[in-house]
């Protein structure tokens, strides 16, 4: 089949194919924009993303020395409360524990009041009433028995 066209329908067509063409090359630009937009996204994303990794791997380390940080610290508590348990046993037994001392100076220390009485009969004190001192100083006394704790706060109180 035969088409006849006029010249004014030749112009038309023109007219629609460079507008066509140029409506193509802005929706081109328009996708290139957007193209250029999204690879500017995947890029910050990607970087974004590398650097999460980086922190948790960062914060792996850390955990992982935190770790061991803390079980040293559990190891170096356990020893600290066996060495307290040692010294609260040790300090019950010196609780308890008396000064013997003679003419106000320290002789020796005993468990009990009764352990010191029986060294200083042993000593040259045999027969020696043990009544009070009547407040008399210390080294005007023979023999006097002190709770251990008094006579360390009283000899070394300032030091200690």
């Amino acid at each position: 089949m035969i088409r006849i066209v006029t010249h004014t329908r030749l112009a038309a067509l023109k007219q629609d194919a460079d507008q066509a063409r140029v409506r193509s090359r802005e929706v081109q630009a328009s996708a290139d924009r957007a193209y250029a937009g999204h690879l500017r996204t995947v890029w910050a994303l990607s970087d974004e993303s590398e650097a999460a990794g980086r922190d948790a791997e960062e914060a792996r380390a850390r955990s992982a020395e935190l770790t061991k940080s803390l079980v040293q610290a559990r190891g170096t508590v356990t020893e600290l409360e066996a060495q307290l348990k040692e010294l609260r046993q040790d300090l019950d037994a010196v609780c308890g524990s008396v000064a013997l001392l003679r003419f106000g100076q320290l002789h020796s220390i005993h468990p009990d009041q009764k352990a010191a009485k029986r060294h200083a009969e042993s000593c040259d004190a045999a027969g020696l009433s043990w009544g009070p001192d009547e407040g008399r100083p210390a080294s005007e006394v023979l023999w006097r028995v002190v709770a251990l704790a008094q006579f360390v706060a009283r000899e070394w109180g300032e030091a200690l």
